[in-house]
């Protein structure tokens, strides 16, 4: 029988450690406190910013939305960022993408404090990564994956996995991450030839490119002993779906992610764990 790896098991189950963590931060000193910028009023990063306040309020940590006009000037935006990473009391910080065309020739990734990076993508995070040094902050959706495989008893070290996608966001830190973990990553992209040839002899398949139902029953082997991981999160049809044909493979596979459910609660957990991460970090340096 299939299993299906949802998040909410898993998230249930660390919940109340995360919460005991933040107040006993608070109680040292220092509670933790999640600051968003957003620019403009784009719906689904609005959805995205709820979820993530929501989340907050369940660990007891403080959460701000600096929500900013969609036509602000790039000299107050930048001046809105550097307040925020100077703010004694943020100890988690970003931006909420997409920002409006005009600002995107800025780096946001590197704009962040490094020690507030709760997102993970500043370079000395990835370099920490690059290392193979998996005691700090390390990428929400790939940080994500590997505790959904690990809470369900996945083995990870010696396995051959295959992630379609190489976006600076999942499918580059996600296969320096696995590789840390003694996997051997394949990692196929828009240029790959055939990838049908690499996803039926891999593990474990993770697609992250964005594309409803990519990942068919051509795409998976005969032995009913694959394990799938959809990053996707698509609208079809009017529906949310994920890269994977949830229905086409089920039945083929030994466990799968489910769109809505799967990765993408794993991702803003992650977030969190990493906040409280940045919170003890400053902490000690006040100390």
């Amino acid at each position: 029988m299939t299993k299906i790896l949802d998040a909410k098991s898993v998230i249930n189950s660390k919940m109340q450690n995360l919460k005991d963590l933040s107040q006993s931060l608070a109680q040292k000193g220092l509670k933790p406190k999640l600051s968003v910028i957003l620019v403009g009023d784009n719906p689904a990063s609005l959805l995205y910013v709820g979820n993530k306040k929501k989340f907050c309020e369940k660990i007891d940590a403080e959460f701000e939305l600096i929500k900013l006009p969609a036509d602000i000037s790039e000299e107050k935006f930048l001046y809105e960022v550097n307040r925020v990473n100077h703010d004694p009391s943020v100890t988690g910080c970003f931006v909420q993408l997409p920002i409006p065309k005009y600002l995107q020739h800025i780096n946001i990734t590197q704009l962040i404090n490094p020690k507030k990076d709760v997102d993970g993508f500043h370079l000395n995070t990835i370099n920490q990564l690059y290392m193979s040094d998996l005691t700090g902050i390390i990428p929400c959706t790939p940080k994500g994956i590997v505790t959904l495989l690990k809470e369900n008893d996945i083995e990870i070290a010696g396995k051959d996995i295959t992630i379609i996608g190489r976006s600076h966001i999942v499918g580059r830190p996600l296969s320096l991450l696995l590789n840390a973990y003694n996997a051997t990553v394949t990692m196929c992209h828009s240029q790959t030839t055939n990838v049908e040839n690499h996803t039926k002899n891999a593990d474990i398949i993770i697609s992250a490119v964005g594309i409803p139902h990519f990942i068919t029953r051509k795409h998976i082997n005969d032995h009913k002993n694959q394990i799938v991981i959809d990053v996707g999160m698509n609208k079809f049809e009017g529906k949310t779906v994920g890269d994977v044909d949830y229905q086409n493979v089920f039945d083929h596979v030994a466990a799968i992610t489910p769109v809505p459910g799967g990765v993408g609660p794993m991702t803003v957990f992650s977030l969190m764990e990493n906040l409280l991460i940045t919170t003890q970090n400053i902490l000690k340096e006040k100390i």
